[in-house]
């Protein structure tokens, strides 16, 4: 059966070579939709044969969507453009396309990859997300941010391992990290979720203690510290925001 790789994109230029190396053995065809990017993104996508569109941002889930809704493979791995498939994964992906079992959706072993350190600890390691189903399995919710693939089939388990690549240096971070902590904040406002002094306070205190001490964050050094704390200063950062947009009434809902 064919195998549609379906991504979305903005400035991915950092990674994105790497992450089409990983699939090019196994995808049928590569389907990229981006959200305005400026920088190379464009050009090492077609260097790889993507087919390339340019939409305006609608939020992960339906951006994922409409990456979908153009992949003409019966098979959909769906990957971001910081993640690799390791050579396992490749085979394994290889293998399922070429059975003719019923199984129709895969979660899909992750591994993070922080500051150039697989990280084990801190809640980062075991996670699982479904990337790889047929086309016609399901579809992702439309939150505009923490997605999840949304099916009424049976879900099957791939050991073999994505890598993350979540942040390769303090700077991508950061750079990330305003974005990101925007988002949520957007999507608590969508929810009805309410701004307090205990949230901005005690939860990034929280955050941190379960990170670093109950999750054994810091049996990853100094990047298990520094991932405790950043994270922290995300949710602290995210729940601020979330005050802004109650405080100024400046988000106006589409």
């Amino acid at each position: 059966m064919k195998l549609t790789v379906a991504m979305i994109t903005m400035n991915e230029e950092r990674i994105l070579a790497k992450t089409l190396e990983s699939v090019k053995k196994i995808a049928d065809e590569i389907v990229i939709v981006d959200s305005g990017s400026t920088d190379r993104t464009e050009e090492i996508a077609k260097k790889y044969g993507a087919r390339f569109y340019v939409e305006e941002w609608k939020g992960y889930g339906l951006q994922r969507n409409s990456a979908i809704d153009k992949a003409s493979g019966e098979w959909i791995l769906n990957i971001d453009a910081d993640e690799e498939l390791s050579l396992e994964l490749q085979e394994k992906i290889k293998e399922i396309k070429s059975s003719d079992d019923d199984k129709e959706v895969f979660d899909v072993n992750f591994t993070s990859v922080c500051f150039g350190k697989k990280i084990k600890y801190g809640g980062w390691s075991n996670s699982y997300h479904i990337r790889l189903f047929k086309k016609n399995a399901g579809k992702f919710n439309t939150n505009t941010v923490h997605e999840t693939f949304q099916t009424t089939k049976k879900i099957y388990t791939i050991k073999e391992e994505i890598y993350h690549h979540s942040y390769s240096t303090l700077a991508d971070y950061f750079t990330k990290f305003n974005r990101y902590t925007t988002e949520g904040a957007i999507e608590y406002y969508k929810r009805g979720k309410k701004f307090g002094v205990f949230q901005l306070v005690f939860n990034p205190i929280f955050k941190f203690i379960r990170m670093y001490l109950l999750r054994l964050g810091f049996l990853d050094g100094k990047e298990g510290f520094l991932l405790a704390c950043t994270s922290s200063l995300y949710t602290m950062a995210k729940y601020y925001k979330l005050y802004e947009i109650y405080k100024n009434k400046s988000y106006q809902q589409n």
